[in-house]
């Protein structure tokens, strides 16, 4: 590890002398890109991050927003992170730990982590190095959440070329904390206070894992930057998660943060540099799982499972005792100070503790987190693409498109999952979005330490959560603002097609190499797109993740925005995306089917699959208004199902509604374009079964176009009539198309 001239200028400006070797590599890790933003911090202003609901915005460890007043005092968490660059050195721990340090973000802000989504993105499916990422990253993320018991609930997965070099893993966790009183923040409260740290002993694993995350991978980082991945231990989680409750229902933590990024050092002095104070800690008191660790090596490790408290100096026994109760290492390592950020260490062979100690970090907290400049980068905005159409057979294209990868069932994923565990999930993976039901907890402060009284008993509230959270590569990689957007929209058109209105979002930012302008430029143009769509639904960002330098000898990932939103409904009850068989068929928002707009394919996966280039299709220009109405309609009994049309188009939304009970006939032969109809992507559309087609039209009136598509029926296939050509095929083979990752992999 190297601090860069740069740096190292300043940091000697500041303390009036070089810094030591510790030093040094505390300040390159703090102020690298993965912990300081340096190259998108300026851009993020671009988000609205604020609203009624918002408790706490970003900045700490998880944002909290509070649930509306039926709910009673009742908030939840929200945070995403990246762990992009140790999933492709070793995609099991890689995936894993990325698991657990969301769930312990949660831990911190006081929550119950209650649901987890996971937005993956990887290279085209038929290499067989993007296969074997792909299930090494499953595996570690269901061995992780299923061991911790927290539901998988939502994600998405998606191939892509330009992701064969570094793969991206996106994880998001929501959290219940049900009783104000329980949230605790990051920011340290109190000279005199103790920091005591709880979990796992630190071994010498993940070290330089904050700088590593911050550096393009290279043709060898699946050996030589093994070290610096974590390795989880989701027993010891558990265990953890349990631990956190009591410490949390007996009041013993004034702040807490979890060890991720640059570690112990990271973690204790964000922690005081919140609070605008500092720290004295001893490091030989930290427990330590590997003889003979460096002052170096146990302030920077990033070892799994382990979170730092701030304890008032009477109840260090107590939190010492519940430690031990469930069988977690427990160390007083120093105290909150008035004065700079210490950290000592004495070495046993030097006998007389006091003789032998030596200072190794003596800096200003605040300096340390905030000091990093920002980096002044120059952006080239990309090229709008020309019109090229392909001239490809229907049946031949509607085969190829329903049983690519990118909209294939993803069952083979979430079926490793356990989605159902806490017994809150009410609509399970699979759907547009998932939908939890939120309850109040029940269990006395003795009890609660058992996650099945936390997580499963109590009463309702009468809400329903919705859980929605992906990105479309081939949307803003064609297209980074307008891709963006359109991101934005189709997470929230997919809670609401479960009744549910957008109450907040996280995203996770995923770049290349910002230093070349032409990435940077991508990389703020799907700023700018998320953050005016978000903008535009009244959607506060609560928070986030920014990653970049997924960059590796293969070349930039495309600009990747993953957005992870919650919606609000009332109760949990939501319309399946599978037909019924009883009604008729309508696609809301559709504008090229009503004759407002071409039908543009920019971005399409018929593009992908057949070639050529086009512009990226029109998005709606009253997107709260449509969701908002959508959200109603789908609650209305006269909607028997509802599913969002993105990705594949139309054509791959009618067959994932068509079951062995149920199918449906569509004539879209009054449309002039064939494929544009099928399988342009336009976001904001959704396919609404109804009994009450009229109501539909009359509740979108001068919100939204709605065409008459046809209806469902009992016969299990889907008749599809366009361009001259009618498609014919049953559930079964609809089945087999879209059975292409598991038929693969099993």
């Amino acid at each position: 590890m190297t601090l860069a001239d740069s740096d190292r200028e300043l940091v000697v400006e500041e303390l009036g002398r070089e810094p030591t070797p510790a030093e040094a590599a505390l300040f390159e890790n703090l102020w690298s890109e993965h912990c300081a933003y340096r190259s998108s911090r300026p851009l993020l202003a671009a988000f609205d991050s604020e609203g009624e609901q918002v408790v706490v915005g970003p900045g700490d460890d998880a944002a909290v927003v509070a649930l509306p007043d039926e709910a009673g005092e009742t908030y939840v968490t929200m945070g995403i992170e990246s762990h992009n660059h140790p999933s492709y050195v070793d995609p099991f721990d890689g995936a894993a730990t990325g698991v657990g340090g969301i769930v312990r973000d949660t831990l911190s802000m006081g929550a119950y982590p209650i649901a987890l989504a996971d937005s993956l993105y990887f290279g085209e499916f038929d290499r067989e190095h993007s296969r074997y990422l792909f299930e090494g990253v499953v595996e570690g993320i269901s061995h992780y959440g299923n061991c911790i018991g927290v539901p998988t609930v939502a994600g998405s997965v998606a191939f892509h070329d330009d992701y064969e070099g570094n793969p991206l893993v996106n994880v998001a966790c929501i959290g219940l904390i049900d009783d104000p009183a329980r949230l605790v923040t990051a920011e340290a409260t109190e000279p005199g206070n103790k920091l005591v740290l709880v979990g796992n002993a630190t071994g010498r694993d993940g070290l330089g894992g904050a700088s590593f995350a911050s550096e393009d991978l290279s043709e060898d980082a699946e050996t030589e930057d093994r070290p610096a991945v974590q390795v989880g231990d989701p027993y010891t989680e558990k265990l953890l998660i349990e631990a956190n409750e009591q410490l949390l229902d007996e009041g013993l933590v004034e702040a807490a943060r979890d060890l991720g990024a640059a570690g112990l050092g990271g973690a204790t002095s964000e922690m005081v540099a919140k609070g605008g104070l500092g720290a004295r800690i001893e490091l030989d008191r930290v427990y330590q799982r590997e003889p003979n660790m460096t002052p170096l090596e146990i302030l920077l490790s990033e070892s799994q499972e382990r979170m730092c408290y701030e304890v008032a100096p009477e109840n260090t026994d107590r939190v010492a005792e519940i430690a031990e109760r469930y069988d977690l290492g427990c160390s007083v390592i120093g105290e909150v100070t008035e004065g700079n950020y210490v950290c000592t260490f004495a070495d046993e062979a030097s006998g007389d503790e006091r003789r032998g100690r030596e200072t190794i970090v003596d800096v200003d907290a605040e300096f340390l987190g905030d000091g990093a400049p920002m980096n002044d980068l120059d952006a080239v905005e990309p090229d709008q693409p020309e019109r090229d159409l392909p001239d490809a057979d229907l049946a031949t294209a509607f085969e190829a498109v329903v049983s690519n990868p990118n909209t294939a069932s993803k069952r083979w994923v979430y079926r490793q999952y356990d989605h159902e565990v806490g017994v809150r999930t009410a609509r399970r993976p699979g759907d547009d979005a998932a939908v939890l039901a939120i309850r109040e907890a029940t269990a006395s402060a003795d009890e609660s330490s058992d996650s099945a009284d936390r997580s499963s008993d109590g009463t309702g509230t009468g809400i329903g959560l919705a859980f929605s959270a992906g990105a479309d590569p081939n949307w803003t990689d064609a297209a980074p603002s307008e891709g963006a957007r359109a991101v934005a929209l189709e997470n929230a058109t997919n809670v609401a097609t479960k009744g549910a209105t957008p109450h907040a979002a996280v995203d996770c930012l995923n770049g290349g190499n910002p230093e070349k302008p032409e990435v940077y430029g991508g990389f703020a143009a799907i700023v700018d797109g998320l953050a005016d769509m978000c903008a535009d639904l009244e959607t506060p960002v609560v928070g986030g993740n920014v990653s970049l330098y997924n960059d590796s000898p293969s070349g930039p990932i495309p600009p990747t925005p993953t957005l992870a939103v919650i919606g609000i409904k009332e109760g949990d009850d939501s319309p399946p995306l599978s037909l019924s068989g009883e009604g008729d068929l309508v696609v809301v928002g559709d504008l090229p089917l009503a004759g407002l707009e071409p039908a543009l394919l920019g971005g399409s996966e018929y593009l992908a699959q057949f070639g050529g280039e086009d512009r990226f299709p029109a998005l709606p220009t009253s997107p709260r208004e449509f969701v908002e109405t959508l959200a109603a309609v789908a609650d209305d009994e006269t909607t028997l199902a509802a599913h969002d049309v993105s990705h594949g188009g139309l054509a791959v939304s009618l067959a994932e509604m068509v079951t062995d009970d149920a199918g449906a006939r569509v004539d879209l032969s009054g449309s002039a374009d064939p494929a544009g109809a099928l399988f342009h992507e336009q976001p904001g559309r959704v396919v609404v079964e109804t009994t009450d087609p009229d109501g539909v039209r009359a509740a979108f009136d001068g919100v939204a176009p709605v065409v008459h598509l046809g209806s469902a029926d009992d016969s299990g296939r889907l008749s599809l009539t366009v361009g001259g050509t009618t498609l014919a095929h049953d559930a079964g083979t609809i089945e087999a198309f879209r059975a292409t990752i598991e038929d693969e992999l099993e």
